[in-house]
């Protein structure tokens, strides 16, 4: 009994926790919902104020962007009516001008009609005079001005001519003067130095104890050397100096140079000599480019062909009669352009034409014209135009002139080599003798190498070893000794030297 009794108040007391507890929750629940009602209430507010000032300040904004719009507007409409009062003043300035250019038409109609009958009556009674005339004079009027335009053709003729005898007789007494005083004015503008070529070198040297370097064992330095270049080379108690003999220019020049870098790098052998001159050579090839070059813009000539720019570079090392034949390029260019602006002629295609005149001299390969064909051809072969052609080739009266440039490159080409000083006849009647020599020895088959030394004396042959033996050279000397004889005139006596080499080269890998 007593445990019912504890088991009912067990289930009475869960009972009654079960309900207070759920008593409890329930105004906890409603306190909570309270207070988020409440909450929410505030948030609705606030957002509510929050979108009614941002309305406001949109309103606003609106407000003064329209207020901006109507302005613009008020001002866009101002300025049109603006622009329509001109419009309407214009259009009356227009309506009223055209209203006096219509006046104006009318009265210069009105005037046009006037005159058409005054012109009218006057042609009337221009025909009554003539009339009258034709009956007092009894010649009608073609007659008369037939007669009359004879009458004055005859004297203006005969004025003419005493005109043309006045002119005539003037240009008589004045041209030769005229002439004589542009000459002497180009020649006295254009100044430039007699270069006088020689046939020597002198190669100075620090000491004297590099020339035994230079002639080497048994001389063999030296004759590499020669042999190699074409030249001379003289080596005797002249202190500190050593000549280089050779009527070729550029040989000496190829020579000196060798020698120059020989001595300055010391090693002095045949196998370095060949191959130091080699390399020379090459130097001396892009010499000449570079002189063409800047002779070219030191005259101011532009567009040239680089052969003919190469062509002028090598009259550097050529003399014509003594003259270096770059200077007298130079001088006779010179010499044209002045002369052109003096008669009122263009001075560049003149100086064009005073630079290219004796292209011809210096040919790459030997050519039966004349030089100044052969340079003729060359600048037509390098699209030089017709009259600068012409004046190349017609410079010795070899073709028939057909411009103004002609005769002026002929002129100022006599002047430049008629100066006192300016050239040598036997100098170049000597360097043409030793180029003969060369030529008959060069036309033998076998020769690779022609050098006439010893002022002519001596002419030295090198031949290939796998063309002509030991045997032949004999009488290869002998041939171009007997051909010499019989062709050329010369002082003295030639020596004849045939050289014969013979060399096995390998290389260790």
């Amino acid at each position: 009994m007593i445990a019912l009794i504890i088991i009912a108040s067990i289930f009475f007391g869960m009972g009654f926790g079960y309900y207070f507890f759920r008593l409890v929750l329930k105004k906890k629940y409603k306190r909570m919902i309270d207070n988020a009602s409440r909450e929410a209430e505030v948030i609705k507010e606030k957002q509510l104020l929050e979108v009614k000032e941002k309305f406001l300040n949109k309103k606003a904004e609106l407000e003064a962007e329209v207020g901006q719009r109507n302005q613009k507007i008020l001002q866009t409409e101002n300025r049109l009516k603006q622009r329509e009062l001109g419009l309407n003043q214009r259009q009356e300035d227009l309506n009223r001008r055209k209203q006096e250019i219509d006046n104006q038409h009318n009265r210069l109609v009105s005037k046009e009609q006037n005159l058409t009958r005054r012109e009218e009556e006057l042609e009337k009674l221009q025909l009554k005079e003539r009339e009258k005339l034709e009956e007092l004079s009894g010649l009608s009027a073609d007659e008369a001005r037939t007669r009359l335009v004879e009458s004055l053709k005859d004297e203006a003729r005969t004025q003419a001519q005493g005109y043309i005898n006045e002119m005539m007789d003037d240009a008589r007494l004045t041209a030769t003067k005229e002439a004589k005083r542009i000459v002497i004015q180009t020649i006295q503008r254009v100044a430039t130095e007699t270069a006088i070529e020689n046939s020597v070198t002198i190669f100075h040297i620090d000491n004297d104890e590099v020339k035994g370097r230079i002639i080497g064992r048994e001389g063999r330095n030296i004759r590499a050397l020669e042999a190699a270049t074409g030249v001379e080379i003289v080596v005797d108690d002249t202190p500190e100096a050593i000549v280089i003999s050779a009527f070729d220019p550029v040989r000496r020049e190829v020579c000196r140079l060798a020698l120059h870098q020989l001595i300055a790098d010391g090693r002095i052998h045949p196998a370095r000599i060949e191959e130091v001159v080699n390399k020379v050579k090459k130097q001396v090839e892009d010499e000449v480019i570079e002189t063409g070059k800047r002779t070219t813009i030191d005259l101011g000539i532009h567009g040239l062909h680089p052969e003919l720019v190469r062509i002028i570079g090598k009259m550097k090392y050529r003399s014509s009669y003594g003259q270096n034949l770059l200077q007298h390029a130079r001088e006779t260019a010179n010499l044209c352009s002045v002369m052109a602006a003096e008669l009122g002629l263009n001075p560049k295609k003149a100086k064009r034409a005073g630079l290219l005149h004796d292209i011809g001299k210096v040919p790459d390969e030997e050519s039966e014209l004349p030089h100044a064909l052969y340079g003729a051809k060359l600048a037509e072969k390098y699209k030089e135009k017709a009259d600068i052609c012409n004046a190349i080739g017609a410079h010795h009266d070899e073709v028939e002139m057909t411009s103004l440039l002609a005769p002026i490159v002929q002129v100022c080409d006599a002047i430049s080599g008629a100066r006192p000083g300016a050239r040598r006849e036997i100098v170049e009647a000597y360097i043409k003798r030793l180029n003969d020599l060369e030529q008959i020895a060069a036309s033998y088959d076998g020769v690779t190498k022609t050098y006439a030394i010893q002022a002519g004396r001596e002419l030295r042959v090198i031949v290939g070893a796998d063309k002509i033996d030991d045997r032949q050279i004999e009488t290869l000397s002998a041939d171009i000794a007997r051909r010499i004889q019989d062709e050329m005139t010369y002082p003295g006596q030639v020596k004849i030297t045939v050289i014969r080499e013979t060399r096995s080269v390998s290389y260790a890998k």
